[in-house]
């Protein structure tokens, strides 16, 4: 057992299984008090306990100590008791990691409300949830340690992924404001962008639709290897055990990436190219001048990620 993060106490949702279960172990091997959350109250077929209670009892075993919870973070009220079971059993809550997951993958133009609403409740509003109420508890201590799993797809380039794409996205931007707003208190909030074949992420349905948008070009051989050959969830949990520890404490606001034996941060947003008129002397753009200089300026080198398709052949 390690000691960086002795004294601590976390919270990990999705802790069950995949990412979330090796971050829980990670942390409780220096240390940590973890409690270990999932929605899953029954064992699953092979397994004698449930996902969350599985994994406490791995820690407890290997020396740690960890609780099962079963709250759902996408409720308000039951994020609040999640917390506040961490701060009744162990005194106090110091890291938070949000690894709650669900997928619902469906072009856009097809999406249910309830496919968006399921999505975006589990991922963003649980995020939301959980941060609220850790948050009173961090700023009165002075200390905490905040992740946020976020996804590539927070890039947009996820087909099929719009409401898990604009979940990830949001909670990208979310975590921003966090790191802003509680910075001064010794409080970080980071995001990891994890690559790892979980039961989530490369079950068979999700194999599938990697090779339709192959065979779409909406992605190379390369990519298409890559995703089909992820490394497992064991890679991801160093950076968060790192990103929680004392030495982490001036590292706040950014996004990491985690893949196999790949640790990387993404560059931060900025306006890259503009073009100016005179607002203040009450000049304005003509759509004419627009459409000679955006392509000419702004999107040089641009290429268009989804052109649209050549008009079909007439048949004779």
């Amino acid at each position: 057992m390690g000691t960086k993060l002795q004294g601590k106490n976390a919270v990990v949702t999705g802790g069950g299984r995949g990412i979330g279960r090796e971050i829980a172990l990670a942390l409780a091997a220096e240390g940590a008090k973890v409690v270990v959350n999932g929605v899953t109250k029954k064992p699953e077929e092979g397994h004698q306990l449930p996902p969350a209670e599985e994994t406490a009892a791995d820690i407890t075993k290997a020396g740690g100590t960890a609780i099962a919870n079963f709250e759902n973070a996408g409720d308000f009220a039951a994020a609040e008791r999640l917390i506040k079971a961490c701060v009744d059993t162990f005194g106090k809550i110091d890291i938070l990691v949000n690894s709650q997951g669900v997928l619902r993958d469906r072009m856009l133009h097809n999406m249910s409300e309830q496919e968006w609403d399921e999505v975006i409740n589990v991922h963003l509003k649980g995020t939301f949830n959980t941060c609220r109420h850790a948050l009173p508890y961090m700023r009165k201590q002075n200390w905490g340690r905040i992740i946020n799993p976020s996804s590539a797809a927070w890039l947009g380039a996820a087909p099929g992924q719009a409401n898990y794409s604009a979940a990830k996205g949001a909670i990208n931007s979310l975590s921003r404001v966090i790191a802003l707003e509680n910075g001064r208190m010794g409080i970080t909030c980071n995001c990891l962008v994890p690559m790892a074949a979980t039961r989530m992420t490369l079950n068979d349905a999700v194999k599938e639709n990697f090779r339709r948008q192959y065979e779409e070009g909406k992605i190379t051989k390369q990519v298409l290897e890559d995703r089909l050959n992820m490394p497992g969830p064991e890679f991801i949990a160093p950076i968060v055990a790192y990103l929680c520890t004392d030495a982490a404490a001036n590292i706040n606001g950014l996004s990491f990436r985690a893949a196999g034996g790949t640790v990387g941060i993404y560059s931060e947003p900025a306006l890259v190219k503009t073009i100016h008129k005179d607002h203040r002397k009450g000049e304005k753009w003509t759509i004419d001048e627009l459409e000679e200089l955006v392509p000419k300026f702004l999107l040089l080198n641009y290429v268009n990620p989804a052109p649209p398709a050549p008009p079909a052949q007439e048949k004779k």
